[in-house]
């Protein structure tokens, strides 16, 4: 339980097996820090996340007309394709992998993860997905157009004729995506599971770390479900096989279980920590314990649960019959429930509260406003009848946005911003976070609330064309498009400026409870000189009980 690897232990006067790096460079290195790899995840994940918001940008600036205008439709099916597919196997999994490879260990009293080496395996699989999927606008017929999902039978089209085209280096890249994925939630589990601190009960963990608990849990579950259709669809696509094509007797619809028993969970294993982050800063922001933690923790696990019975939801129209729509239809709309706990629960900390409406506060709570509309139009899309009047328009494309940044992405600069004087030592500035988080905020409602009305309407997702009567929403929404763009601009200034210049941090800049804020900024190589030994739960902002027994509280 005390967790000091051999290994990490200073011989002869040797360093550490992980000394901390001593400049940027040490970050382009192979390292089993797992501090080192968090803010390679990070950065890395976000290098790749300005590349799909590039591609989105070029998507409203074809849509901001009706005629088809400004690049070739083939082209605008490899955009919207890869779009999708950088933002979430690039941007939203591998973002947050790093920022829980980061805080879990630190939050739970180890000294680092369960297997170190794994853990950078696991994360220089990412460079891999990622050179594949860029490498395939250079292969003959450009990248995939089948879309994020890939369904069969227009992913099994090959126009070239080339064993090496987009498709194949598709399904390549999500399964190597797959296998790191499944890597990471081994290790996750098991640190979390075997290498708590002394006294750190269940009960007694933060719910960051429940939350990545539970979303791991997802992943080893759902993630092989995936993996085995990708590779499934692969053999289809270059060796002949015949599992989803039904020219061969296949069944396409098949592919479509594979793929959302894991791709629906998928959404709860990005959404998880989000709602772990939220619960980490309103308590820090509002002074004020956590209500209700313990009821918290268990939603989470419920989440986790109730997640591996919904997938049929997003196969309403592919023949479906009736009595598995209304099973679906009320374990879709059940996930509101454990869900609306964890909202209640932010809002009674709030109520009341002394806030502090610094920039990681104002991104929780645009997050949360935007996460619970997003929740709104979740339970219209899992009824039946309202689903197939919007299957397939932009309502969906407008739900499926407000979750991945007006919650995702939200929740993820509120964490970076919380946490980046623990990560780098210095602070942020905090007038141009501010001003990244109303560009930002404002950016995202102009770009994907006016896709609800569009949808209702009857417009059609995936097409580079509309009819006139579509025009004053979309260009509305492409202005709000670019803006968000340029929303990133202010943050990349302040993170670059900042960690180089930056007025220098504190251990603990906001008075904060937790284990990651009782040791230096940044944090030493083995995180804690002394193991730390836990007394009470987390939250206790007010009280009186001390956290730890050896090491400062805070109150």
């Amino acid at each position: 339980m005390t967790n000091i690897p051999i290994e990490s232990l200073s011989i002869d006067g040797e360093k550490p097996h992980h000394a901390p790096p001593n400049n940027w460079k040490d970050y382009f290195g192979f390292s089993i820090d797992h501090k080192v790899i968090g803010i390679q995840y990070l950065v890395t994940s976000f290098l790749f996340f300005l590349i799909g918001g590039m591609f989105a940008m070029v998507i409203r600036g074809e849509l901001i007309t009706p005629e088809s205008d400004l690049i070739d439709r083939t082209v605008y099916n490899g955009m919207f394709t890869m779009h999708g597919t950088i933002m979430l196997f690039l941007w939203t999994f591998p973002s947050l992998v790093g920022l829980a490879n980061y805080l879990v260990p630190l939050m739970i009293g180890a000294r680092d993860m369960a297997f170190p080496r794994l853990n950078a395996v696991a994360f220089w699989m990412v460079p891999v997905v990622g050179i594949l999927l860029m490498g395939s606008f250079l292969v003959p017929g450009g990248p995939a157009q089948a879309g994020w999902w890939s369904y069969p039978p227009v992913s099994l089209q090959n126009p070239t004729g080339n064993l090496i085209n987009g498709q194949v280096l598709w399904l390549l890249a999500v399964a190597i995506s797959g296998v790191s994925s499944i890597m990471g939630a081994v290790n996750f589990v098991t640190t979390i599971v075997k290498m708590r601190a002394p006294g750190m009960g269940f009960f007694k963990m933060p719910l960051f770390v429940w939350a990545v608990f539970s979303a791991q849990i997802i992943q080893l579950f759902g993630l092989p479900a995936l993996t085995a259709g990708a590779v499934m669809l692969l053999l289809d696509l270059t060796a002949g096989t015949g599992f989803f094509d039904p020219s061969k007797g296949g069944n396409p619809v098949m592919f479509q279980h594979y793929f959302w028993f894991y791709s629906h969970p998928a959404v709860y294993v990005i959404i998880l920590p989000i709602f772990g982050i939220f619960s980490e800063i309103f308590p820090v922001y509002s002074r004020k314990p956590l209500f209700g933690y313990k009821v918290v923790a268990i939603s989470s696990m419920l989440i986790a649960v109730v997640s591996g019975i919904v997938w049929v939801h997003h196969m309403y129209v592919s023949g479906t019959p009736g009595w598995m729509r209304l099973i679906f239809m009320l374990t879709t709309m059940f996930v509101s429930v454990p869900t609306g706990i964890k909202v209640f629960a932010w809002v009674a900390t709030i109520w009341g509260g002394k806030l502090r409406l610094d920039t990681p506060m104002l991104f929780a709570l645009g997050g949360l406003v935007m996460f619970v509309f997003a929740g709104i139009t979740g339970i219209m899309l899992s009824s039946v009848p309202v689903d197939v009047h919007v299957n397939n328009t932009y309502f969906v494309v407008g739900h499926f946005h407000y979750v991945l940044y007006g919650t995702v992405t939200m929740g993820l600069y509120a964490a970076i911003y919380h946490w980046f004087p623990k990560m780098t030592g210095r602070m942020y500035l905090e007038g141009w976070g501010k001003m990244h988080f109303w560009l930002a905020f404002i950016g995202t409602n102009l770009n994907f609330l006016p896709m609800h009305p569009l949808g209702l309407q009857g417009m059609l997702r995936r097409v580079s064309s509309y009819a006139p009567e579509y025009a004053f929403w979309n260009i509305i929404a492409s202005i709000g498009g670019f803006l968000l763009g340029m929303s990133t601009l202010p943050f990349i200034f302040n993170m670059v400026i900042s960690w180089m210049q930056g007025e220098k941090a504190p251990s603990n800049p906001w008075r904060a409870i937790g284990l990651e804020w009782l040791v230096s900024s940044p944090p030493p190589v083995e995180n804690f000189e002394e193991i730390p030994i836990i007394l009470s739960e987390p939250y206790g902002y007010g009280k009186s009980e001390p956290l730890t027994a050896n090491l400062e509280s805070h109150s």
